[in-house]
């Protein structure tokens, strides 16, 4: 485990936040279908996968080899763009107009945060 874990600390931080990204959203889609749309074992079922793939967007996240402040930025962009093809695809929900303006906004702010470097 220790070897794996060293290895995934030379993943390019960008990959890495796109990976956790990923999960996130991933799994919590799932456990959006277990609550709604979903019961008796598959509804269980759901509920184990939706967990296990937080449980990895917890871990990828925290590989990314930046700071907090630096990962909340460009997650939060990430998130963002993830969430939308994620939604997309869970629920083929596209975005309306309002989200994409505001998303514009997340992700601009997210590259401030993240990449602004005061002098």
């Amino acid at each position: 485990m220790e070897v794996l874990l060293k290895t995934l600390q030379h993943v390019p931080a960008l990959l890495l936040l796109l990976i956790a990204t990923t999960l996130e959203a991933s799994g919590d889609a799932i456990i959006r279908l277990a609550i709604h749309d979903s019961s008796g074992t598959l509804r269980v079922v759901f509920f184990v996968g939706g967990a296990a793939l937080l449980f990895g967007y917890g871990t990828f996240l925290n590989l990314a080899p930046l700071e907090f402040g630096q990962v909340v930025g460009l997650y939060i962009a990430t998130l963002f763009v993830v969430w939308q093809v994620i939604n997309y695809f869970f629920f083929e929900t596209t975005p309306s107009l309002p989200t994409l303006v505001g998303g514009f906004l997340i992700v601009a702010g997210g590259a401030i945060v993240t990449f602004w470097k005061p002098a």
